[in-house]
């Protein structure tokens, strides 16, 4: 544990690498309010912490950066969640008053929501499909051979998959083939339905063929990354960038981030805590979506290890309440 010196000195080298991207000098924390001592003692101070992995001389003849170490203890015990000004709660507050329409599209302004807020890459993540309550479903016929299965769930997701159909299947085979789905689907999730046989042959392909299809994309998750090129701006070099933005396409990779950071507890992880190589020199704040009690996903910002950790931190914290609190309200 540092003493109450080391711990004002480094929480005062965070602060300013957070807001300068530079190096930071003996002489620039000398002078910084709440540490009274000389420019040598912070000095000797600074290579005290150096030695015990807090902080990193990147030249000689530079000031320190933080390491993930020294993030990692700024936000353990200096970094507690910041307050948003009062302009950026009231966007926040008037986003979500005004987010109305499909689940998918709400989530996808969200990341739009929080890149913009925060100036990083921001992941939001919704429930698989088949763990949703069908709320109700419809065959719309788009051409003699094709049509499409619309499915509206409980969640306000809205799930369309287009299906080949026969040739010779009428627009009344169709409608029985609704009211078929819609007495075994509503009320239930994709996961447990289940068919039973009509009298119709001609309805239960139909049926069949619907189900397999909302089935099979209903597996796939709900992810929305927005704001890669923004957090890729942040690293000069190309090596970097060029990791970020090829891990931040794989959408497995994001999912499976996001995920365990929440199933572990933790709300930011630093550096290598996370274990995705390719996004060692990022830090992630995450935070879950709860809607009536239940896990509903989860939303979160990735940057680089001197994002600014108070704002991401109540960021993260707010956008995940209302938007927890919007859906329970219904879309």
């Amino acid at each position: 544990m540092l003493d109450d010196r080391k711990t004002a000195i480094l929480g005062a080298i965070v602060q300013e690498y957070i807001a300068t991207a530079q190096p930071v000098g003996s002489s620039h924390i000398a002078g910084a309010s709440g540490i009274n001592v000389s420019s040598a003692t912070v000095r000797n101070e600074m290579a005290v912490l150096e030695q015990e992995g807090y902080l990193v001389q990147p030249h000689t003849s530079a000031g320190r950066i933080p390491t993930d170490k020294g993030y990692r203890f700024f936000v353990d015990h200096l970094a507690s969640p910041g307050r948003l000004d009062a302009t950026t709660s009231r966007r926040v507050g008037d986003f979500f008053d005004a987010a109305h329409g499909r689940l998918e599209e709400m989530l996808h302004q969200t990341s739009d929501l929080l890149t913009m807020l925060t100036r990083n890459a921001a992941v939001v993540l919704g429930p698989k499909a088949d763990a949703a309550v069908i709320r109700s479903v419809q065959i719309v016929r788009l051409s003699t051979t094709a049509a499409t299965v619309v499915l509206v769930l409980g969640n306000g997701s809205v799930e369309n998959e287009v299906i080949e159909v026969a040739a010779d299947v009428t627009d009344d085979v169709l409608a029985d083939a609704t009211v078929q789905l819609a007495t075994n689907l509503v009320g239930r999730t994709l996961a447990d339905a289940e068919l039973t046989p009509s009298a119709d042959p001609a309805v239960d392909a139909v049926c069949t063929a619907a189900l397999d299809s909302l089935r099979e994309v209903s597996s796939d998750d709900h992810v929305y990354v927005g704001g890669a090129s923004t957090v890729a701006a942040a690293f000069d070099a190309v090596e970097i960038v060029r990791q970020v933005l090829h891990t931040l396409e794989q959408q497995f990779v994001v999912v499976s981030l996001v995920r365990d950071l929440v199933d572990r507890g933790m709300s930011v992880a630093i550096g290598v805590e996370h274990g995705v190589e390719p996004l060692s020199a990022c830090s992630v704040v995450v935070a879950p979506v709860v809607v009536d009690g239940e896990h509903f996903g989860s939303v979160g910002v990735l940057g680089p290890t001197r994002m600014n950790y108070p704002q991401a931190l109540a960021t993260v914290d707010i956008v995940s309440e209302r938007l927890g609190r919007r859906l329970e309200e219904g879309a």
